[in-house]
C-alpha cells in the first residue's frame, strides 16, 4: 500500500525506537547545557581581559605619571663654612643665623664671632664628611628643583630663592641656594 488514509491508526513505536528517541533528547539537552556553560565561561573570560587591560591601561598611566612628578631623586646636604670644612647644620639654617644675631647675602649665611667678625656658611650639595672635616665631593650649586635635598640630620632644606618668606630686609630664604638670586 503506497499512501495511507485517515481511518488508520498510526502504529506505536518500538521499544528500541522509544529508547532512541529517549536517548536523543537527552543528548540533545546535554549540548544546550554545554553550550551555555561554554558561553558563560568565554563571558567571563572577555571580562577578565577586558578588565586586564584596563588594569595594565592604569598602571601605565600612574607609573608615567609617578616617572614625570617625582623627583630626580635625592641629595644630602652638608654644612660647611668658607674655608670647605664640615660644621653643624644649625648654621646653614635660616632660624638659627637670624636668632643669634647673623644674616644672609647671596648664598652666605654668616654668624657673629665672639670677639668680633663674622663667619661664613653655605651648603654643599652632595659632598660628604663629619664635623671638623673638609668636605668630599659634591657641588655648592643648587640641584635641580626636581631633586629632594636633606641634611644628615633628615631636615629638609628648602630651596627658591631668597626674599621668599616676607621677612623685612629683603633676605629671607635658608641659604639654601648656592646663587644669589635663588634657583
Amino acid at each position: 500500500m503506497r499512501f495511507q488514509d485517515s481511518n488508520t491508526q498510526p502504529k506505536q513505536p518500538s521499544l528500541a525506537e522509544q529508547r532512541a528517541r529517549q536517548q536523543a533528547l537527552a543528548q540533545e539537552e546535554r549540548d544546550e547545557e554545554l553550550a551555555r556553560q561554554a558561553d558563560a565561561k568565554a563571558a567571563t573570560r572577555r571580562k577578565i581581559l577586558i578588565g586586564s587591560g584596563v588594569t595594565v591601561g592604569l598602571v601605565g598611566l600612574v607609573a608615567t605619571f609617578y616617572t614625570v612628578a617625582r623627583p630626580e631623586g635625592s641629595v644630602t646636604a652638608v654644612c660647611t663654612d668658607s674655608n670647605g670644612v664640615v660644621q653643624n647644620d644649625d648654621y646653614c639654617d635660616d632660624t638659627y643665623v637670624s636668632s643669634h644675631g647673623g644674616y644672609h647675602s647671596g648664598g652666605f649665611l654668616f654668624l657673629p664671632i665672639p670677639g668680633g667678625g663674622y663667619n661664613s656658611y653655605r651648603y654643599n650639595y652632595g659632598g660628604t664628611g663629619t664635623i671638623g672635616q673638609h668636605v668630599s665631593g659634591g657641588s655648592y650649586d643648587a640641584p635641580s628643583s626636581r631633586t629632594s635635598v636633606n641634611t644628615k640630620s633628615g631636615k629638609s632644606v628648602q630651596r627658591g630663592g631668597f626674599g621668599i618668606s616676607g621677612k623685612s630686609g629683603g633676605t629671607g630664604g635658608t641659604g639654601g641656594s648656592g646663587k644669589s638670586g635663588g634657583s
